[in-house]
């Protein structure tokens, strides 16, 4: 059986203390804070407990870009009205036996609404296809649909069929 220092409790509250002062602080440099702070204490100590702990340094985020220039013109489509820009997707997940999901989910982008989620195993141009066609039926054809480019979304089908009825497609950029 596994000896525990008598001092491990108090260890790890002021460890739990130093991570949520400095934030941005992992375990290596929180070490010195501690040996600064009078412990005696080592970096694989301090990232033992800071693992059990389960304390994390949290991702930096990359500052979205504008969508507009400094004349005041838009680098991307923005929604006017209902019915003039739609959007559609693939969302992966997996359901409790481990096997693949494949949902389409499409939305109107100016009033935020869900207009279609279509679940699936597999899907292909065919089903974005069908999947569009009934929500045209639904709610009108769409001024322009955005999407990105994925093997799905280029395909030759989806192009011709999009051409035939009307909307224009809008491509997010990669990145």
């Amino acid at each position: 059986m596994p000896t525990v220092p008598a001092d491990e409790d108090a260890l790890t509250r002021a460890i739990i203390a130093l991570a949520s002062e400095y934030g941005r602080y992992g375990y290596r440099r929180v070490t010195p804070l501690l040996q600064t702070a009078g412990w005696r204490v080592g970096k694989d100590r301090v990232q033992r407990i800071w693992r059990r702990e389960g304390l994390r340094v949290p991702q930096k985020h990359r500052p979205r870009s504008r969508l507009w220039l400094n004349d005041g013109s838009c680098v991307r489509l923005r929604p006017l009205h209902r019915n003039h820009v739609w959007s559609f997707d693939f969302v992966l997940g997996q359901t409790h036996d481990g096997r693949s999901l494949c949902i389409l989910t499409l939305i109107d982008e100016q009033s935020r609404t869900c207009l279609a989620l279509k679940a699936a195993r597999r899907s292909n141009s065919l089903g974005v296809i069908e999947a569009l066609a009934d929500e045209m039926c639904l709610h009108g054809i769409p001024d322009n649909i955005r999407c990105d480019n994925g093997p799905e979304m280029i395909s030759k089908a989806l192009r011709k069929w999009v051409a035939k009825t009307g909307p224009q497609i809008q491509y997010i950029a990669p990145g």
